[in-house]
């Protein structure tokens, strides 16, 4: 397994450090505060670790402040209820003292019920996409400094947009976004190692999707740019090591903040789960 996918699995390996206590560490990458994804997947592994036959179906969250890569984060599990359909824990993640991070999350015996889904967006599979080497060398080039940096950043899941032109356009366009997603390398099979790898990549570039409208990105240096809060639901199986499709849209975005949705579909068309995200947008006045 590549040095990457060892990062990726090191950070969801969490040191218990007594009952429902748990210290998760951040890889160590040059960023100047946590990434938030991470601190969603660490959350909710922890919450899985005090849970045992049944799966987590959703996350609500709340990103309270920065987080400090250079120290360890304590994550504190509390065992809100245990019940004969329905488990429910609330985490927080704390530095220093205080809490950084704030997370609810409800898990749920399998039972059968009603069916049915929105389809999937008809879009280019994976395969007729330009993978990481080729973007590198024929894509990025073409593209604004900040976009090439972040793309070509090595990272422990791949990603394949469909419309990665929209960035060297600058144009506004209709606030939607597609782009197809999957660990480096296999993961082990533990459902909550999935569940936590794809609670880290729906983070990815959800807030992006918000400025779409107005010709900018998170990229903009005159963007002040944070998540504030997320949501998360599991609707069926999935293998966060195998393609899926992350379609992106941003039904508004008003008072400095953006709202953004993605529906997750593996690549037989499956929605496998849901996101909802706000996030600031805010205007730097000093750069305006």
């Amino acid at each position: 397994m590549s040095q990457i996918s060892d990062s990726l699995l090191s950070i969801l390996d969490l040191e218990p450090l007594e009952r429902n206590l748990f210290r998760g560490r951040s890889p160590k990458v040059g960023w100047a505060r946590v990434f938030g994804g991470q601190v969603i997947g660490q959350a909710l592994y922890a919450a899985c670790k005090t849970v045992e036959d049944r799966q987590p179906h959703s996350l609500h969250a709340y990103f309270l402040l920065p987080g400090d890569p250079e120290i360890p984060i304590v994550y504190e599990v509390d065992r809100l209820r245990d019940g004969r359909s329905f488990t429910t824990r609330r985490v927080l993640a704390i530095q220093k003292g205080e809490a950084i991070f704030a997370m609810s999350a409800s898990f749920h015996v399998a039972e059968e019920g009603f069916e049915h889904q929105m389809p999937m967006p008809d879009v280019p599979m994976p395969e007729d996409l330009p993978d990481r080497e080729t973007m590198k060398r024929s894509v990025l080039p073409h593209m604004p400094d900040a976009v090439r940096a972040y793309y070509q950043r090595e990272r422990p899941i791949e990603i394949r947009p469909v419309e990665l032109a929209r960035y060297a356009s600058g144009g506004k366009m209709e606030p939607k976004f597609n782009v197809w997603i999957k660990t480096m390398q296999p993961l082990p099979d533990e459902p909550a190692i999935h569940q936590s790898v794809l609670a880290y990549a729906s983070d990815l570039m959800l807030l992006d999707s918000s400025l779409i409208a107005h010709g900018r990105n998170v990229f903009d240096k005159q963007i002040q740019g944070a998540s504030l809060d997320h949501a998360l639901w599991f609707h069926r199986p999935f293998r966060a090591d195998e393609w899926l499709l992350y379609a992106q849209d941003s039904p508004s975005t008003s008072g400095a903040r953006g709202f953004s949705r993605g529906l997750i579909f593996n690549r037989d068309g499956k929605l496998v789960a849901s996101v909802a995200q706000e996030g600031l947008i805010r205007p730097r006045p000093d750069m305006a």
